[in-house]
């Protein structure tokens, strides 16, 4: 999916925008490790893209329930990052416990006996392929011999755009692709640095609504099953505070129904996300992803189907990316999704 390393330039910035009383001296200080940590939030880890949106979603939720009758004391809070590697470097080494990660990246730490586990989709399309709006690009097949940017090849884009050339009889020789961070695509593409881009929102929008670029193919016509962005928590969690995990799907899962439920969750969600504590972005920016049109990301169908992951392996395979198939339960643990008890997103 998406990496967003830090870039200085207009359109990034435009993108991501007491002491104790004496009184009590009887009472020893309590530091964060000997106040109960057990209860203090897990942080998720996550990226300010449009496909990790059921994350803050899900996080402001809880903080809201948190009290109230069948709700746990102990919640989860978003924490921000800035690209695939940071995350996956914070999960290894169990920093965090939990975050949104890209598929194919958990099947290969699990195959490498990373003890981590995909609990959860985040949703579901998202990502797009864009070109200028004035070039005579009409079919992805006109894409012959043209420079395309693509975040990684580990990316799930990457992916995408193999399995167009595939419908295309086309190969990845038959066109010229080049690794580059998301956030730098839209003004490669308005310098004609490239001729195209497939990328995850919100980078899509961003030169789409400044009236430069238009989609050319898009998951949500091309690929309506594609997954991305996954929840994995580490095994430890799932061993040591079970609940938690599951009230963190049920709530993740929770988040995505109310999200696809109409307009006015929509402009919610994009109320949160583009504050300063979540993606720190530009509003119209997000609203623009959610609008045009309304199912460019989707997030209601949350379910975990072994054939979509049994595809997105062998598409691994193929782009080389994971060596060898992986037992689909050395990597999912789908009984959470299973034993879902619905929550209430009251925003």
């Amino acid at each position: 999916m998406h990496s967003t390393e830090e870039v200085d330039s207009p359109l990034r910035r435009q993108l991501l925008g007491g002491m104790l009383s004496a009184a009590v001296p009887a009472l020893p200080l309590l530091t964060s490790s000997s106040a109960s940590a057990a209860e203090s939030p897990i942080q998720v880890g996550g990226l300010p893209v449009t496909c990790n949106l059921t994350l803050p979603v899900a996080c402001v939720a809880k903080a809201a329930a948190t009290g109230k009758p069948g709700s746990l004391p102990r919640g989860f809070e978003y924490s921000k990052y800035n690209g695939w590697p940071e995350v996956k470097e914070s999960l290894m080494t169990g920093r965090i416990q939990a975050a949104y990660m890209l598929a194919p990246l958990v099947m290969d730490l699990a195959d490498k006996r990373i003890p981590v586990k995909i609990v959860s989709l985040g949703h579901r399309s998202g990502a797009v392929i864009m070109v200028r709006t004035d070039s005579s690009y009409k079919k992805f097949a006109d894409l012959k011999g043209k420079r395309i940017a693509i975040p990684s090849r580990f990316a799930v884009d990457f992916l995408f755009l193999r399995k167009m050339l595939a419908r295309e009889k086309m190969s990845p020789k038959d066109i010229e692709i080049v690794e580059m961070a998301p956030p730098d695509m839209p003004a490669a593409l308005y310098a004609k640095a490239v001729d195209g881009y497939c990328t995850g929102e919100p980078f899509g929008a961003a030169a789409q609504r400044a009236g430069y670029a238009r989609p050319l193919a898009m998951t949500r016509d091309e690929w309506r099953n594609y997954i991305c962005c996954v929840l994995t928590v580490r095994e430890e969690l799932i061993k040591e505070n079970r609940p938690l995990v599951q009230e963190l799907v049920n709530y993740i899962q929770a988040a995505g129904s109310w999200l696809d439920a109409g307009p006015a969750s929509r402009e919610k969600a994009v109320t949160i996300a583009a504050g300063r504590k979540y993606f720190n972005q530009d509003p119209n920016v997000l609203r623009f992803v959610m609008q045009n049109p309304a199912d460019r990301v989707t997030y209601g169908d949350l379910r975990m189907i072994r054939a979509e992951f049994d595809e997105l392996m062998q598409l691994s395979i193929e782009a080389g990316t994971i060596k060898r198939p992986i037992a689909y339960e050395n990597y999912v643990d789908d009984s959470f999704v299973k034993a879902i008890k619905p929550v209430t997103i009251s925003l």
